[in-house]
């Protein structure tokens, strides 16, 4: 691997007698980990399951792997786990998030912080995950839905956008800020050739004003967690220096830094900050819509789906599009909405039709289940029907008992309704 000269320069002066330590570090391949995901599934439980060996434990659900496709296994499409870096995994580990509280993860996607803390808030609270680049906000999207978190909402906006609109609001803001990104140089083929210094003094800039709209957000004694892949510390601790300066309200009460010649990993820095003062400002509640046709719909089918229906406000588009939300949800007045709350499905002004993420957040009370074998869930997984003795009607398709999706019982045989993009490719 040729690394770039000058950050070669840079390390080995930061670093003195670890830097050939550091040098070596990128001889090895890299690590490869997952996070178990608590919403479904305890550590404990994955464990007895593993459908391929487990290497040394990170954190409380975290695991070394080695398998070469784990993206593959059908339980990964149930959302019994994440694929994550394993000193990635170190941010979720330092947030110190409890039920209850509102969250915003500010940069998110492709959603490994969000569902770390999501798995944290155990389905209480409020979660905003936020990506300002709509194409990646359409990945986060996913990963929220196949984890099945049912507390927040998913969308596209700028930090300044919503700053406007949560002054002092947020008990934890996640700021994962895009940066220079030299701890991907193993990982991401682009990383090297578009590092420079003129790209970290870039980075360091846009850093900067990202904390700044994350700290008008932060109510009084709530936290901000700053984090980035790389090293340099123009966009690490004296990132947290300048704001510091700028935030005297602000007080930096944990920060780490991970080498990769020094950890399992791919190398991370985090920083937590508490806001010390300050006045708390609510946040409007978000206007729900209704439709007592559509909700008679929808309750007709919940009779007929659901062993245990939910609980929550139900709101309808006028399009037809159903919801599902949380206590507490905030308005989002003018910012570009991915998901809110749980998509339930649609009515078309007759029957109501459920959707793909109401399977993945509550496909486990379903009444009506396809249990399937790990081999059986594969051939669903690529499209195929199948046949099933149950009574005609919707029903959950699940790997065991943990759901990949929705199906519909037609006399003996299940017709796939698992939406073409999330299926596996043969």
């Amino acid at each position: 691997m040729q690394l770039p000269e000058k950050f070669i320069e840079r390390m080995k002066k930061r670093l003195g007698a670890d830097f050939p330590a550091f040098l070596a570090s990128y001889e090895r391949p890299p690590y490869r980990a997952l996070r178990v995901n608590t919403l479904k599934i305890s550590a404990e439980e994955f464990v007895r399951r593993a459908p391929f060996p487990l290497g040394e434990q990170i954190g409380k659900e975290g695991f070394y792997i080695r398998e070469e496709k784990p993206g593959a296994d059908p339980y990964h499409f149930a959302g019994l786990y994440y694929l994550q870096e394993p000193s990635a995994m170190s941010v979720g580990g330092m947030s110190a998030v409890c039920p209850k509280k509102r969250v915003l993860d500010l940069c998110a996607a492709p959603g490994g912080k969000t569902t770390h803390v999501a798995a944290q808030m155990a389905g209480e609270g409020i979660l905003i995950a936020n990506e300002v680049n709509y194409a990646r906000a359409k990945i986060l999207l996913q990963n929220v839905e196949r984890m099945g978190i049912c507390n927040g909402a998913v969308t596209s906006a700028s930090p300044r956008t919503l700053a406007a609109l949560f002054p002092a609001y947020f008990d934890l803001v996640l700021a994962d800020a895009p940066c220079s990104g030299e701890g991907m140089f193993k990982k991401e083929e682009n990383a090297i050739p578009e590092w420079s210094m003129e790209n970290v003094a870039r980075c360091a800039a846009r850093q900067s004003e990202i904390l700044d709209c994350a700290a008008d957000m932060v109510c009084p004694d709530g936290l901000l967690l700053y984090s980035t892949c790389t090293f340099a510390e123009e966009e690490d601790e004296w990132q947290v220096e300048d704001f510091l300066r700028r935030h005297p309200a602000f007080e930096c009460v944990n920060m780490q830094k991970l080498y990769p010649h020094a950890f399992r990993g791919e190398g991370h820095f985090c920083a937590l900050l508490k806001r010390r003062d300050g006045e708390f400002l609510r946040a409007k509640p978000y206007p729900v819509q209704k439709s007592a046709q559509a909700e008679k719909a929808y309750r007709a089918f919940c009779e007929d789906f659901f062993i245990a229906p939910p609980t929550g406000t139900l709101h309808t588009l006028a399009d037809g599009r159903m919801y599902l939300l949380p206590a507490g949800m905030p308005d989002l007045k003018g910012v570009s909405l991915l998901r809110l709350g749980v998509e339930l499905g649609e009515w078309d002004g007759k029957l109501f039709k459920p959707a793909h993420a109401l399977a993945m957040a509550l496909g486990m009370r379903a009444r009506r289940k396809v249990t399937l074998s790990r081999e059986e869930a594969v051939r669903y997984l690529h499209g195929e029907t199948l046949a099933a003795d149950i009574p005609n009607g919707w029903c959950a398709v699940c790997v065991e008992e943990f759901p990949l999706g929705l199906g519909k019982a037609v006399n003996g045989t299940v017709k796939n309704h698992l939406p073409k993009g999330l299926r596996m490719i043969k």
